[in-house]
């Protein structure tokens, strides 16, 4: 049952958006395109192996671990604007 002026399903209309988005910024992420023989951070070479299960990859085992290091994970949107959200 809604309350206020929310609809039966709001709350998870919400929850399904949110992984929707989650699922969407992850695929953008994904390289694409033709692998790199050689790192273009360190000039390493790529091996063969992991340039065949990761297609468009452009960075070695090591600058990427550094580089994921680096990534700030998103926390989402509060969609629902709880009321705990509001008094932060």
């Amino acid at each position: 049952m809604a309350g206020g002026w929310s609809s039966d399903g709001a709350v998870q209309d919400q929850i399904d958006a949110t992984i929707e988005d989650a699922v969407l910024r992850a695929r953008r992420a994904l390289p694409r395109g033709e692998s790199l023989t050689n790192c273009e951070e360190c000039n390493t070479v790529i091996p063969k192996a992991r340039r065949e299960v990761m297609p468009g990859v452009r960075l070695c085992v090591g600058c990427q671990s550094e580089l994921d290091k680096q990534l700030v994970s998103s926390g989402g949107i509060n969609r629902r604007g709880s009321k705990d959200s509001q008094l932060r």
